[in-house]
């Protein structure tokens, strides 16, 4: 039987490199992905033929869809597992006032990068590992999204990063039931923090140590979804050493309970109309 293969985008770094490590290290294949080519490449060495490093910028549709037909070939016609981990920080700030103006002195747009690799992104990799996932042998897999605490909570300094990280929330638990129907498990991570790439070098020495979220809380995540084939469409909230399942918000009213849970066969139907 041939090994179980990922792709796992932001894999030269941070907490993708430490699932890389892991997988490899109980016979897995991982198609690496990352924006830093020199990193990504040296790593990819020296962990050795397991890995196959492909340069890739997330928010490229055409770069993830050569990645995945890559690490598809490159594993034997078949993919396990999509860990959609690449993410930035807010690379302009909504609550700003420094404007910049085009030649005829209109505000430029608002830079929306963070929401093109950590929402965007996720969601035409999704499509894609879909894509290939049902043409394996054995039709399905698994994919884990990285949201972060800030997709639960309010983070102040980074709106953008907070609305791209609740999106995948909702992403996970609209689309979980849905693709677990064709064999693929949805579920999402959302971490406190741990120490990564996203915060500048010079700051994490700084960081208190007593709310610091280890690799390891992350890596025990990944091996409850990957060891139990029923989650599906859970949030799971990293935090310290432990996992909290996060569940959606009560109901107020019954009708609010019959629009969330009983009306999918009339926008089924509404959705199929013709358009006049």
């Amino acid at each position: 039987m041939s090994q179980p293969v990922a792709v796992i985008t932001g894999a030269a770094s941070g907490m993708g490199l430490a699932v890389t490590k892991h997988l490899v290290a109980n016979g897995w294949r991982v198609a690496m992905a990352d924006i830093d080519g020199d990193s990504g490449r040296k790593i990819g060495t020296e962990i050795g033929d397991q890995v196959l490093f492909c340069l890739t910028d997330v928010t490229s549709y055409a770069q993830q869809a050569s990645l995945f037909e890559k690490a598809f070939s490159w594993g034997g016609r078949r993919l396990d597992l999509f860990a959609a981990n690449a993410g930035i920080a807010d690379t302009q700030f909504l609550h700003e006032n420094d404007y910049n103006h085009d030649e005829k002195g209109l505000p430029l747009p608002l830079s929306l990068k963070a929401l093109d690799v950590n929402l965007t992104a996720v969601l035409q990799g999704v499509w894609l590992f879909k894509y290939y996932a049902r043409r394996n042998k054995v039709a399905g897999g698994k994919i884990v999204i990285t949201s972060s605490s800030a997709g639960l909570y309010p983070m102040e300094t980074n709106p953008i990063y907070t609305a791209s990280k609740h999106a995948l929330v909702g992403l996970t638990r609209a689309l979980g039931p849905v693709l677990q129907r064709q064999n693929i498990q949805v579920n999402t991570i959302c971490p406190a923090f741990v120490p990564t790439a996203l915060c500048p070098k010079e700051m994490l020495d700084r960081f208190p140590k007593e709310h610091v979220t280890p690799i390891s809380t992350v890596i025990k995540a990944y091996d409850t979804f990957l060891h139990d084939d029923s989650i599906c469409g859970q949030t799971v909230e990293l935090s310290l050493d432990k996992l909290y399942f996060r569940t959606k918000p009560d109901y107020p009213n019954e009708s609010q309970r019959w629009l969330g849970e009983e009306s999918a066969s009339f926008w089924e139907e509404a959705y199929k109309a013709p358009v006049s």
